[in-house]
């Protein structure tokens, strides 16, 4: 069973910056798996904001952040990064990890909505305020 833990939210003013952290356990082959991470503001569905292949290392984002969000990952713990730079009032959310399965070997793990993941973090909150 894959088992996600997020942290890192927390409440920051305008333009300033956060790192969140989606610390996985329970994979059976990390390296077969897409993680993306996901918000949801209030009233609003689950919006996919950036994805990481883990084999690969391959990236795709949401364009609402390109350019102020880095995903990254440090496969010596299984740890998968959001790093969230130039912060806007309208990013203020709950942040998900998720995971799923890649489907195929050639899966590049594109951005996909939140019914296509089975595994999912308990969330983080992030505040901007300005």
């Amino acid at each position: 069973q894959v088992h996600l833990v997020e942290s890192g939210g927390g409440s920051v003013q305008v333009g300033r910056s956060l790192r969140l952290s989606c610390a996985a356990s329970g994979y059976r082959r990390t390296s077969t798996y897409c993680t993306q991470w996901f918000r949801q503001s209030p009233g609003k569905g689950r919006e996919g904001v950036a994805v990481l292949n883990v084999a690969s290392g391959s990236t795709d984002y949401h364009i609402s952040v390109v350019g102020r969000f880095i995903i990254s990952q440090d496969k010596t713990n299984n740890t998968v990064y959001l790093q969230m730079n130039n912060l806007r009032p309208e990013d203020t959310a709950m942040y998900y990890c998720a995971a799923r399965a890649r489907d195929y070997s050639g899966d590049p793990c594109s951005m996909r909505p939140a019914s296509a993941y089975n595994y999912w973090g308990q969330g983080t909150q992030v505040t901007v305020s300005s």
